[in-house]
């Protein structure tokens, strides 16, 4: 070739580097990996090591350790994440985002939404588990692109875009997961080195993360579109859901399956849907001016019950269980089991009770008082009440904490009732099976995700 060929070639590429360098430098990314240093991060909940060889931190398996996080100081709540990632094939490993460590939660314990990184057969690195929680929301089930694109004992590389309620991910710049789901706006960022459990032959085994940077600003100028189908939690099953035998309660969108517990349908009045949420009317506390109360049409006797709520200011509302609305055909709520939903700093039935604060929020209403220490979230805001009931044995969670359990039927239980408004019912809280309602106190309350599991009966 000839040597004025060369130079124009030279001209030429060092053109197309400089400028590929100039657009990388507009985009305001800011590097989370210090040279050699882990300054700007923290070890959490194991004894993994790592370290940081000029720029590329290592993560080693230790015997006899939970899982361990390395989690940045920083909490991020919207922004654009990318890095490149190596993990010995025999591992299995993940970087949490949105993620937290909260006293009352598991003890400390770091949870929160994990991109996959998976080397197994199953390749789904890339998709989004919800660690120590809901576990998977995500998977590549149905992306074998995804599933083809990680490449083994090769550096792979991940770019994350967490904005608003949506989470989409990319593996080698193949679109890998896309979720909607609210349950967590903020938290850390961490590398995770997998447990090894018995398996002793994998003490020593490594995962490396190099080149992690984030954007925090301008998110929509420099967010990508995916192809992908959102796989949206709210009013659905997730992936693990489904697995594990739970169904949906409501769907989100019409009245079937439920009816007024006073009517042989739903009530005309008092409640509306609006944008997947189920709504209980304001009409300043007088429930006669409402629809009243809602039901369940199915009995339900051993179960489970997730439900979404969220209070206005000053609202007053309940979920009961085992009611039987033949019972009671008067005027007032129908009776039954009730977990209190209440804003316990402006409603004054937080001060009354048969029994001391056993009318709180989340509390066996004029029973059992809830654990004080229960992590409600700020009125206006989703909170999940859990309700499970199994042999008589009933538990009574708020967003993932336990905070009171009874059993039914027991000497203390009947105590407790002959103590309380309730002792004039016969057999009170004894139903061997009941609906399940939702009740109208005539303040507004929203409901949304509720969900049921039935145990399969044994067979004889």
């Amino acid at each position: 070739m000839k040597p004025f060929k060369l130079f124009i070639i030279s001209i030429l590429t060092t053109s197309i580097f400089c400028s590929c360098g100039k657009q990388e430098q507009e985009i305001p990314w800011v590097n989370l990996i210090p040279n050699n240093s882990l300054d700007g991060w923290n070890i959490k909940n194991g004894n993994a090591t790592y370290k940081n060889e000029n720029g590329t931190i290592i993560g080693t398996t230790v015997d006899n350790s939970p899982n361990t996080f390395l989690c940045t100081n920083t909490f991020y709540d919207d922004f654009i994440f990318e890095i490149d990632f190596k993990v010995d094939p025999s591992m299995n490993s993940g970087i949490q985002i949105r993620s937290n460590t909260l006293p009352y939660y598991k003890d400390g314990i770091v949870h929160g939404y994990q991109v996959e990184i998976d080397p197994s057969k199953r390749a789904w690195s890339g998709g989004i588990y919800d660690e120590k929680r809901r576990k998977w929301l995500n998977p590549l089930v149905n992306n074998p692109k995804a599933q083809a694109a990680f490449k083994q004992n090769e550096w792979n590389h991940f770019r994350v875009e967490a904005i608003g309620d949506t989470i989409k991910t990319w593996i080698n710049n193949v679109p890998a997961a896309y979720l909607i789901d609210d349950k967590t706006a903020s938290g850390f960022i961490g590398l995770q080195v997998h447990g090894i459990g018995k398996h002793k032959e994998k003490i020593g085994k490594q995962i490396l993360w190099k080149n992690a940077k984030i954007l925090t600003t301008d998110l929509d100028k420099y967010s990508t579109q995916s192809p992908l189908k959102p796989v949206i939690t709210k009013n659905n099953l997730t992936y693990q859901e489904k697995r594990d035998g739970w169904k949906m309660l409501w769907d989100g969108k019409t009245t079937k399956g439920w009816r007024g517990a006073k009517l042989d349908k739903f009530p005309d009045k008092g409640w509306s849907i609006e944008n997947g949420e189920l709504i209980v009317a304001d009409t300043g506390g007088k429930e006669s001016a409402a629809g009243g109360d809602i039901v369940t049409i199915k009995d339900y006797s051993n179960f489970e019950l997730k439900v979404d709520f969220k209070l206005t200011p000053g609202a007053n509302s309940g979920i009961k269980y085992y009611v039987d609305t033949e019972i009671n055909k008067g005027p007032g709520s129908s009776i039954g089991l009730e977990y209190q939903i209440l804003d316990d700093e402006l409603h004054p039935d937080a001060k009354l009770g048969s029994h001391e604060g056993s009318r709180t929020v989340c509390s066996l209403y004029d029973l059992i008082k809830a654990d004080p220490k229960k992590p409600i979230k700020p009125i206006g805001e989703w909170n999940t009440a859990y309700i499970k009931s199994i042999n008589n044995h009933v538990e009574h969670w708020i967003n993932d904490v336990k905070v009171l359990e009874y059993e039914r039927g027991s000497d203390e239980f009947l105590k407790l009732v002959s103590e309380s408004k309730y002792a004039k019912w016969p057999d009170f809280g004894l139903l061997e099976k009941g609906q399940i309602l939702l009740q109208d106190h005539g303040d507004k309350v929203s409901f949304r995700n509720i969900k049921i599991r039935v145990p399969k009966q044994k067979k004889k």
